[in-house]
């Protein structure tokens, strides 16, 4: 899992058409699906963030997230799967599955201008309040494909 600024992105090895789409989003872009290139693509949701208790931990095996938000806050919590207890199996259509919260987890606080990314090892449990209320968000997902995919 990384955690950084948008300025940061050419650190890290991330595809050309992933970095120059991220630097052109702003909180006008429309939300919707965007397909970037060589089964790139991002996905970009407006939504309300929930109450922890309703956010489930989850993880993908095809596809790295790099996740962004245009405007707003959100927690999300992550940790390693390795030893997490299994809670919906693997469903490779939507590529995710999702485990039972362990006793403790990592958590980040993301908001406009930072941005996360999640291997296929990390799993994490987005959408949450960054406080105690629930707050619109616009957030962008890009999909890359994870190595060995």
């Amino acid at each position: 899992m990384i955690y950084a600024k948008l300025g940061d992105l050419k650190k890290y090895n991330i595809p050309e058409c992933a970095v120059s789409f991220l630097n052109t989003l702003n909180a006008q872009t429309p939300a919707g699906h965007y397909e970037l290139s060589d089964g790139i693509f991002a996905n970009i949701d407006e939504y309300k963030t929930k109450e922890h208790k309703d956010c489930m931990l989850e993880a993908h095996k095809k596809y790295t997230d790099i996740q962004l938000l245009l405007c707003g806050k959100e927690r999300i919590d992550f940790t390693n799967t390795d030893g997490l207890n299994v809670k919906v199996p693997y469903d490779s259509g939507r590529d995710v599955m999702f485990f039972e919260l362990p006793e403790t987890l990592n958590s980040i606080y993301l908001k406009s201008g930072n941005f996360a990314l999640f291997y296929p090892e990390d799993a994490h449990r987005p959408q949450m309040n960054f406080s105690s209320v629930s707050a619109a968000v616009k957030k962008v997902v890009v999909k890359i494909p994870a190595a060995g995919e």
